[in-house]
């Protein structure tokens, strides 16, 4: 017997229908209540059409040291996930050390900028 999955993203938007809250919930989850988040990035395959489909959402609470953060995890994820997929371990670590140094560069600005 196959078992199902449902998760569900709610989105409060402000009169500008700019996200205002995230909330998500996932059925087998263990956990009545929903979870904020500050944002998340969420993507389809589309096999048919060859083509990634993608909603990208922020609150505008998230700080830009928080986008930084969010964005170098989820390239780490993603090299181990693409790893996992294909055994291809001369890639992963390069989107590793690309992820690396993209947060570096970050960091840098941050210090220039004074923040």
């Amino acid at each position: 017997m196959m078992s199902q999955s449902t998760i569900s993203i709610q989105v409060d938007l402000d009169e500008q229908k700019l996200p205002e809250t995230i909330r998500w919930t996932a059925d087998n989850r263990g956990e009545d209540d929903a979870s904020r988040a500050k944002a998340f990035f969420l993507s389809f395959w589309d096999g048919a059409e060859k083509t990634a489909l993608r909603i990208d959402l922020w609150t505008k609470d998230m700080m830009v040291d928080e986008m930084a953060d969010f964005v170098y995890q989820t390239l780490m994820t993603m090299a181990d996930t693409y790893g996992r997929a294909t055994q291809y371990a001369d890639q992963v670590t390069d989107m590793k050390e690309f992820a690396r140094d993209f947060m570096g560069k970050f960091r840098k600005k941050q210090q220039q900028e004074g923040k």
